[in-house]
């Protein structure tokens, strides 16, 4: 077993900051080289600490905060206008920053892509759904509209 700090949130192991034991071979072969995580040593305990300060600056400011914006982005569709052929085939796929810059334009507040989980490969046209985590404790359903532009 690989004892590991994680720099990026993975889901189902933990956040930033996080001390993790994983298997030898998924740290060699996925988290280090991704750069998901850093090996752990005793200096590394204190980058933990400054993850973890960044990591809270990045995140709402209270639960209420994040409720609210949860609400506001389940409440109505997110139209995303992207380049399409005529069949409505995509040329490329959506990317979690796209579906930020959508929201952001929508005027839905401000969301992190790195928060941003696509369920799917997106590359046509039609309604689809993401998942955003705003908070520890909060996640919020993103309707999108992915229309041809």
């Amino acid at each position: 077993m690989a004892k590991l700090i994680l720099t990026h949130e993975v889901t189902g192991l933990g956040a930033a900051g996080d001390v993790i034991e994983v298997k030898d071979g998924y740290a060699r072969n996925y988290l280090l080289p991704r750069g998901f995580a850093l090996t752990w040593t005793k200096g590394g305990e204190k980058q933990v600490e400054s993850i973890k300060a960044a990591r809270a600056a990045r995140e709402h400011a209270s639960l209420e905060d994040a409720q609210k914006q949860a609400a506001a982005l389940s409440a109505k569709p997110v139209k995303l206008t992207v380049k399409a052929g005529e069949s409505g085939r995509l040329f490329g796929t959506v990317k979690p920053g796209d579906v930020a810059a959508a929201v952001e334009a929508a005027g839905l507040g401000a969301i992190d892509k790195r928060k941003v989980e696509l369920p799917t490969h997106i590359k046509s046209v039609g309604s689809f759904q993401a998942n955003v985590r705003l908070h520890n404790d909060v996640a919020a359903v993103i309707d999108l509209e992915v229309v041809a532009g």
